[in-house]
This record gives C-alpha cells, structure tokens and sequence, in this order.
C-alpha cells in the first residue's frame, strides 16, 4: 500500500486585525508567565513533600526551593533545547509552557507534569527534524547528569537522614520500604565511580528523594527517558524516523509491543501473580493509551531522501546510549 505523498496541507494564510493579533500575543505572554510561576510554585509543594514536611504550610516552602530550582533548570534547557533548534532552522514555535501539578501527596509528588513548545510550522527535512528532536534531551541529560553527580559528591552523613526520620535511628539503618525509585544504569555506574565525601551515606533507592539533587537527578533522567522512546511524535521518535526513514516502523511497533509486555508484567505483580518488580509496571498502561490514540505509534511521514550525515549519525547513537542508561521497565515502586 503506498503512501499519500501529499505530506503537508498547506492552507492560505487568515489575516487578523493588528488589535486582535495584539491582544492574543498579550494573552499568551501572560499564559507562559502564570503557568511559569504556578510551576515554580507546585515544584515547590513537591520538593516539600519529600522532605516529609507538611507542603501547604508556607512555613516549610523553603524545604522545597533546591529541589524546585533543579527541576525548572532541567525543563528550561530541555524544552530551549527544542526551541533554539527549532530557531536555527527558521521554524516557528512557541516559548515552553510549563505544566504545574499541585495536590503533591495525591496527585503528582514531582510537582509538575513537564513542559511543552508548540511547533507552528511544518518540518520538512530529516536534519531539521533530527535537530529538534536530539537538542531537548541532550540539554535535559546534561543538568540531569551534572545534579546526580554534585548530589553524590557532596552527600551528608546519615545524620541528614535521622533529621527526617528520627524513627529510623533505633533501626540504626533506614527500612527497606515505601516509595522506591529504580536503580537506573547511569546512578548506578555514578554512584560507584564518583569519590563520595568521607562519612557520607549513599542512601538506598527508597530514601534517594529526600536529597533534593539525587531526587531531581533522577526525574531528569526518567523525563529524558520518557522522551526518547522511539515511538510516534516523542523526541525519539523524531530521531528515529530522521535515522531509518520508513524503517523506523520496525523500531516503533517492536518498542510498543514491548510497553504492551512491561504492562501486562506490572499487572501481574499487582495481582499478586508474580513477584517480576523489576520487569514491567502498571504505568506503562497509561503510555500505552496515549500512544495508540493521541501520540499514534508510526511518525508522520516527510519526504525528504536525503540521509544524515555521520556526525548526526553519531549523535543517533548518543541517543540510544542516554536512552539506555535512563530507562528502566519498573521506574517507581511501592513496597
């Protein structure tokens, strides 16, 4: 079955009074700014909670500002990744939109949903496509990388620990237990590399949130993650498509069938039925979803026969490498 090659539906440009073009822009400056703000606010709320503190009492809003400020550094360069190469091939876009999630212990306890540009104008070669989709998760990783590694090399001792959980110190250790986040590859390698201060405490997986750069080190990296999947319009599949051309549908389907498997796997657990935490998670369910019926699995097609070069080719393999030192089939838990 061959496809349409009619790729891009060009329409006639509707021209607006200059008063109603004036007040839309107006609006949408102050749309970003209230959505900019409200983010900073709930990552706040979010940085709160995991330091086990009461995150609707301002009294306790500056527990939260270390966290909150790494997590809006890592939005701000991933989504001005996407922006500045969008800029550098002449693409329109929007400014990011900053999505904020409040209600922390029961909605969202990172405090966001993330931040999106909207791209106005058609994309029409591979290495402008590429270019957009590789420059928000290399700048995302580079802040992500760099919180982990200052995180590590400045932890405290289990002293930091005890002041949060002075129930802890009859154990003498923390449990075992509670919110757990995946020991991804790259924090694993890191933390076993890097020179760690003397008397400091390399806390287990379920106690990593209450230190606010090995916290937002690590959503960084699941963020990054999450975007590099190479399926449909996320970054990675951007990458993909710009790599293997049609072939990307290979990567896409085997990608999704696999999201499909890590679901069914975290369904099992939660039933009981099998004890594979590290395998699948429900989540997965909810990506699943999203991307049968609003991201769509296969990329849109762009005719453009010209292949990238090796340099971008490189690049190509830089993502895979990120994307495989981030993800992880069972991100959070709770045992």
């Amino acid at each position: 079955m061959q496809e349409n090659p009619q790729y891009y539906q060009f329409q006639t440009p509707q021209f607006e009074p200059a008063h109603q073009v004036k007040k839309k822009k107006k609006l949408g400056t102050w749309l970003y700014i209230v959505m900019f703000f409200a983010t900073c606010i709930t990552t706040v709320m979010g940085g709160v909670y995991w330091m086990g503190r009461d995150p609707y009492d301002i009294s306790n809003f500056h527990l939260g500002v270390t966290y909150a400020s790494l997590i809006i550094l890592f939005l701000t360069f991933h989504e001005f990744g996407h922006y500045f190469a969008a800029k550098y091939h002449k693409i329109d876009t929007t400014l990011p939109f900053y999505i904020p999630m409040p209600i922390p212990d029961l909605l969202n306890p990172f405090g966001t949903m993330g931040a999106v540009i909207r791209i106005r104008d058609p994309i029409k070669t591979r290495k402008a496509l590429f270019d957009i989709g590789i420059a928000g998760p290399i700048a995302g990783f580079i802040v992500s990388v760099a919180a982990l590694v200052y995180g590590l090399m400045t932890l405290p001792s289990i002293d930091y620990l005890y002041a949060i959980h002075p129930e802890y110190v009859a154990a003498g250790l923390p449990p075992l237990n509670g919110i757990t986040f995946a020991n991804t590859l790259l924090y694993s390698i890191l933390s076993k590399v890097l020179p760690l201060p003397q008397n400091a405490f390399l806390p287990p997986m379920n106690e990593i949130y209450h230190y606010p750069f090995l916290c937002a080190g690590w959503f960084g990296l699941f963020v990054t993650s999450l975007n590099l999947m190479p399926i449909g319009q996320l970054d990675g599949g951007h990458i993909t498509y710009a790599l293997l051309g049609n072939k990307h549908k290979i990567v896409a389907r085997f990608f999704f069938g696999l999201l499909i498997v890590m679901s069914a796997i975290g369904g099992l657990n939660e039933l009981g039925w099998t004890d594979w935490y590290d395998y699948g998670s429900l989540m997965w369910i909810v990506w699943v979803v999203l991307l049968f019926f609003l991201i769509k699995i296969d990329h849109p097609p762009i005719y453009d026969p010209q292949p990238l070069g090796a340099g971008r080719k490189l690049l190509g393999f830089f993502a895979l490498i990120m994307f495989v030192c981030s993800f992880t089939p069972s991100p959070i838990n709770v045992f």
